[in-house]
């Protein structure tokens, strides 16, 4: 089932659009797929402040050798409890690491602890990504995930439920080299 596309026209300055234009061109897209990418935007926004069901990437960056502060960002972390689906850590350099935690839970509650981390002395870089999750779906997106198909050109890598913790290295290379559906 397909959500009909409606045609609409929209008024712009000359200068505004050819700026636009060429952020269309550079992106190997089309307007109307821009202002699409827009409006979800802007709805996305819109519900996330709501306290609704969201998914969200936490993006940090920081000194690990500052005295405590990787055990209060654990400690932050496990106050969150099952709202934590993944975290991934990198060392950047001798002193600085990069930290992703994945996130679901009402966007309300995550943007609240994503401001008590973010405001830990010694975090030198952070950002919330909330996304909604569940209330509003695009038509394409409106279906359960029992059938394998590609996002954004990747392929979806299904494991079974025993192997999702740690999954073995040759399953997700045999997956990865698959081209996408």
């Amino acid at each position: 089932m397909s959500d009909p596309l409606v045609r609409f026209g929209v008024a712009m300055e000359s200068s505004l659009l050819e700026q636009f234009d060429e952020l269309v061109e550079a992106r190997g897209g089309t307007r109307s797929e821009a202002l699409r990418d827009l409006a979800r935007a802007a709805v996305t926004r819109a519900e996330v402040k709501k306290g609704v069901d969201a998914v969200a990437t936490l993006t940090l960056i920081y000194d690990h050798h500052v005295r405590d502060l990787t055990e209060k960002l654990t400690e932050l972390q496990h106050d969150l409890g099952d709202a934590v689906r993944s975290t991934l850590h990198i060392h950047l350099d001798h002193d600085k690491c990069l930290e992703i935690i994945v996130m679901h839970g009402r966007s309300d509650a995550l943007q609240a602890q994503a401001d008590r981390i973010l405001a830990i002395k010694n975090v030198l870089h952070g950002a919330l990504e909330l996304f909604a999750h569940g209330a509003r779906r695009t038509a394409s997106h409106a279906h359960g995930h029992s059938h394998p198909h590609a996002h954004g050109g990747y392929p979806t890598v299904r494991l079974p439920a025993a192997e999702k913790k740690t999954p073995p290295r040759a399953a997700v290379k045999r997956t990865r080299n698959k081209p996408a559906q």
